[in-house]
């Protein structure tokens, strides 16, 4: 026997306790708009969910598309605005997320999973009232320039409540739900939602084991000029100095939060790694170094290491 074959032997011995772990358990993972600008990178994360799936994983996968929206605006002659990380969503940048979120990216999302045999379903939110939102209101923002300003964010959304049921029979019928950031209202109305907020909420109405946010960094960084100093665990009390002091921002900010929220909402672990790198999301559930920020709340940190909360 090769030292290879040794090795992949061994590796899936090692395997065997998650797999064990995980059967039927629900994952939700979303990709960001950085890793689905990157086709290699894509169609490895496809042969990666339908591997999970094949083993009796349940997932759910989550997308925005805001870098893919942003170019297809400024092919139209629109140039999107965006105030403080946000996206401001008049009539024309709606028409525009509906084209990519709901139809490109997402049909090429189930091309990819297609091809690595894996039986997934295109769905937005405004699917069988899976997410329901409402327009929100005017607000005070602070400005990049660090000027205050209120903004009118247009035809964005903020959740009201998520009904997972078309969701669950999906899963249960061992399907993969693709689903675009997009929700809806009572009266028809489609908008635009934050979609790590998208990612964070179905996981917590799923009561997800793991929530993962596939991106285009290595996860949470104490210094974001040095990759060198990742943060691998932590729990929300962990982060909120981070928060506090800036190291957190930009577009890393919504996630972390998003995770926070979640482990406090039911989900056991949240993580945020690098979808691009190869194997990143088989390494991080399949492994005990993993690869990426693990962000789990107060009780399940205790279990994952082993303390007494009553200490």
């Amino acid at each position: 026997m090769s030292i290879d074959t040794s090795k992949g032997i061994a590796g899936l011995k090692g395997a065997l306790r998650y797999v064990r772990a995980y059967r039927d358990q629900v994952f939700v993972v979303k990709l960001g708009g950085e890793v689905l600008a990157d086709p290699r990178a894509v169609d490895g994360i496809a042969a990666q969910v339908s591997l999970l799936s094949s083993l009796g994983i349940r997932l759910v996968v989550v997308h925005g598309g805001g870098p893919q929206a942003s170019a297809l605006s400024r092919r139209m002659g629109h140039e999107p605005r965006i105030v403080a990380g946000r996206r401001v969503t008049d009539d024309d940048a709606l028409a525009v997320a509906k084209m990519v979120y709901a139809g490109q990216l997402n049909v090429d999302l189930l091309a990819s999973l297609r091809a690595h045999e894996a039986q997934a379903v295109g769905l937005s939110g405004v699917d069988a009232d899976l997410i329901t939102a409402h327009r929100r209101p005017p607000v005070a923002v602070v400005d990049d320039a660090g000027k205050t300003e209120t903004v009118d964010y247009g035809h964005v959304g903020d959740l009201d409540r998520v009904d997972p049921r078309v969701l669950v029979t999906l899963l249960e019928a061992r399907f993969v739900p693709v689903v675009a950031s997009l929700a809806g209202d009572r009266e028809g109305h489609v908008y635009n939602v934050n979609a790590d907020t998208v990612a964070e909420s179905l996981a917590v109405a799923l009561r997800a084991q793991k929530l993962i946010f596939l991106t285009g960094a290595p996860g949470v960084l104490r210094d974001r000029e040095d990759p060198s100093s990742l943060v691998a665990f932590a729990d929300p009390d962990d982060l909120a100095s981070l928060l506090a002091s800036g190291a957190v921002a930009g577009g890393m900010r919504p996630k972390v939060e998003a995770c926070i929220r979640a482990a406090t909402g039911g989900v056991e672990r949240t993580h945020i790694i690098d979808g691009r790198v190869p194997d990143a999301l088989l390494l991080e559930v399949f492994t005990g170094a993993g690869c990426g920020t693990m962000i789990v709340g107060r009780k399940e940190k205790a279990t994952y290491l082993g303390v007494d909360l009553a200490d």
